[in-house]
């Protein structure tokens, strides 16, 4: 039973899936009161408790401190409601890099009810499309730097009204900075239930009809008492540093809502390169990390070279699995152990982790306090200890997909399945394996080969294709297209580098194949199914 709400605009309440197909909330570990707005939670309550004059973020030259982050994102709340029409419920787009500006915009569309949809700035306008139409969503709030597809997405949508530009620099030089900075700074929030929507994440690597995962108001407060409280231990003098973008609910909880939550501070990165990432480290003596292996691997290299990452208390592996050699290199240079740990979009972050007391290498790890797990086979009964299986998770947070009838595919009798092969050993501890669809991991972003295929499709000298994931040393996994060309049209090196260019063009750059192969056809089913895993025996 759903608490009260304090939303007017009812679509995303009435866009939760059935009672019937969502998994099992177990909250008895986190009581909140009915009523419950994270943008003030974050924000003004922080600099009621005192940390008002304690730095919450540093980015792109400057540093806010609590009382001037909730000040701020008064100012921009009222400008929402006052100047732009925002009702509670309503669904604002956010499209910018990390950088205080997307956190203070997220943050004000919260107190003022908004459900906000954070979105990755390399996506185009095709992408952003799909996401506006299944959200509806009428107004968007870009930084400037970037509005260019922003505003292709908008010139034919029938949803989305206003596109909003604001300054992710420090000089407060656009339309929606320049209408807060004459607002008062004390905004009366908009008094949410701790069940209503507060936050839509897109699963990154969709095709077609986008997957949005919902999330409560109480959800993005029990990743951070839960997961960070009892896992990471963060307390005010941490000092966040990541590579994760906010738009992605990995990124938005471990450099916004966990710093913010206990008072601490996040540095974010426009540029998030492992020299970039190792110098702001020791600028700022930073103690908490979240970034794939790959940078890792990197930091160790330099760590060999002179550079001093001593500070740093607690690295996350984020984002792929966490090899051996790397979890035993860091241990070994650092002493101090990495914690390597797996969450989906669908569940908000990770629900189980290694503890710093009990890390090893190849083990995930045990589950977060409030969630259980277990490995089951394709009749949801549980295998024996040390067998692959599906992994099954239920706890305080969990899959609801908006309006999607795939919500019948994560969740089976109460659980969430994430599509990942885990075996749990007899300690417990479970044990990635592989993925079980055809979701390509590289440099800790997930790409789904069939969006590739479908953008190398529309080049006119490709005739078929199949992309892979093919293993790579620096990046774990690279994306590698097979294509088949039409008749007439010579293999290149040029050729090559057209492809990759086109599929920079049509979708977000980062998906591009580093790979291309030419062959003379695509294995299939006699159903015509592609046969990917014959893609990589060749």
């Amino acid at each position: 039973m759903l608490g009260p709400t304090g939303h007017t605009d009812t679509f995303a309440r009435d866009n939760l899936p059935k009672a019937e197909d969502q998994p099992d909330f177990l909250l008895d570990q986190f009581p909140y009161p009915d009523y419950l707005n994270v943008g003030v939670v974050l924000s003004d309550a922080m600099v009621k408790k005192g940390f008002g004059d304690h730095t919450a973020l540093i980015g792109n030259g400057r540093q806010r401190t609590y009382r001037e982050l909730a000040d701020w994102t008064s100012r921009i709340a009222h400008a929402l409601v006052e100047d732009y029409g925002v009702e509670p419920g309503n669904r604002v787009l956010i499209r910018a890099a990390n950088n205080p500006a997307l956190v203070a915009c997220w943050l004000a569309a919260t107190k003022a009810g908004a459900v906000v949809v954070n979105t990755m700035p390399l996506l185009r306008a095709g992408e952003l499309t799909r996401i506006v139409d299944k959200a509806e969503i009428s107004l968007a709030l870009c930084d400037t730097r970037l509005m260019d597809e922003m505003m292709l997405c908008a010139r034919d949508s029938k949803f989305l009204e206003r596109v909003v530009g604001f300054d992710g620099t420090a000089s407060h030089d656009a339309e929606l900075d320049r209408i807060a900075l004459g607002k008062p700074v004390i905004f009366e929030a908009v008094k949410t239930g701790r069940d209503d929507v507060a936050l839509l994440g897109f699963t990154s690597g969709t095709t077609g009809n986008p997957k949005a995962t919902m999330h409560f108001h109480r959800d993005l407060l029990i990743i951070a008492d839960g997961y960070a409280r009892e896992v990471l231990n963060v307390t005010p003098d941490d000092v966040f540093v990541g590579s994760p973008p906010l738009a992605f609910a990995f990124g938005l909880g471990g450099l916004a809502v966990f710093p913010l939550r206990f008072g601490a501070t996040a540095i974010l990165l426009e540029s998030v390169t492992p020299p970039e990432m190792m110098h702001i480290i020791e600028m700022y003596k930073a103690t908490i990390c979240f970034t794939a292996p790959t940078a890792y691997r990197v930091m160790l290299d330099a760590m060999n070279e002179g550079t001093d990452l001593s500070s740093l208390r607690c690295a996350v592996s984020a984002g792929e699995t966490l090899p051996a050699p790397v979890f035993d290199d860091w241990i070994a240079k650092t002493g101090k152990p990495m914690l390597d740990g797996i969450g989906a979009t669908e569940l908000l972050h990770i629900f189980i982790s290694n503890r710093h007391e009990d890390a090893r290498a190849g083990s995930t790890g045990s589950v977060v306090g409030g969630y259980e797990a277990k490995i089951v086979d394709d009749e949801m009964n549980e295998v024996a200890r040390g067998e692959p299986g599906r992994l099954a998770v239920k706890g305080p947070t969990g899959c609801r997909y908006l309006a999607d009838d795939r919500q019948r595919d994560y969740v089976l009798g109460g659980w969430n399945l994430t599509g990942d092969i885990f075996s749990q050993d007899e300690d417990g501890n479970f044990h990635f394996a592989a993925r079980s669809d055809d979701i390509i991991v590289t440099s800790g972003y997930n790409i789904a080969g069939p969006e590739v295929e479908q953008a190398l499709l529309a080049h006119e000298d490709v005739l078929e294709c199949g992309v892979i994931g093919a293993p790579d040393e620096q990046r774990g996994s690279i994306v590698q297209a097979h294509v088949v060309l039409r008749e007439g049209v010579e293999e290149s090196d040029e050729l090559i580098k057209a492809l990759q260019d086109h599929v920079k063009a049509v979708i977000a750059p980062y998906k591009y194949p580093r790979s291309v192969k030419f062959i003379a056809e695509v294995p299939k089913t006699q159903t015509g199914k592609i046969q990917r895993f014959r893609l990589k025996e060749q």
